[in-house]
């Protein structure tokens, strides 16, 4: 069966998955100002990031797995927007999807699991930071319910040029 027709399953992550996940976050950090995290990460670096969401709770992370190859082709995540107590109603979530599997609408899938595994949380609101420019990114969010709320202009700079990012707001 071809890759474009092979069967996706959406679940939570687990240990395994930790040199998969690191390797497709790591392709962002190298090729893309997606993210600003501006070093590649080990696994073992990225272990605790993992742990921290677990299978319940407001802090979760799902993975989209090829049924055939096994190929972990991305991931979706909710985390605590800021530390502070006042936000612990508030969640930061990110869809990441290997570059091999754009366009089969993995991001779609993923974040369709997110929400419905987080429908039961004492939630209120989802915040979504897209580096500019990404039209993609901001179709995806908008699908789901996101309105843009502002834009912090030039707040990263990677590959020696400053980013904006666009805040993005959905009610839970």
């Amino acid at each position: 069966m071809s890759p474009e027709r092979s069967e996706v399953q959406v679940r939570p992550g687990i240990e395994a998955d930790l040199e998969a996940l690191t390797d497709l976050y790591n392709h962002y950090v190298r090729e893309t100002s997606i993210t600003f995290d501006t070093a590649v990460f080990t696994s073992e670096e990225r272990r605790s990031w993992l742990l921290s969401h677990p299978e319940d709770g407001p802090y979760r992370l799902k993975v989209a797995v090829d049924t055939d190859s096994q190929e972990i082709l991305g991931y979706a995540t909710s985390s605590p927007y800021r530390p502070k107590a006042a936000y612990s109603t508030s969640v930061e979530v990110t869809v990441y999807v290997s570059p091999r599997a754009g366009r089969r609408g993995i991001g779609t899938l993923l974040y369709k699991a997110l929400f419905e595994a987080l429908a039961g949380e004492d939630l209120h609101r989802a915040y979504a930071g897209i580096a500019q420019p990404n039209e993609a990114s901001a179709r995806l969010h908008e699908r789901f319910g996101f309105r843009h709320v502002g834009t912090y202009r030039e707040v990263g700079r990677k590959f020696g040029r400053y980013w904006d990012v666009a805040w993005y707001e959905k009610e839970l």
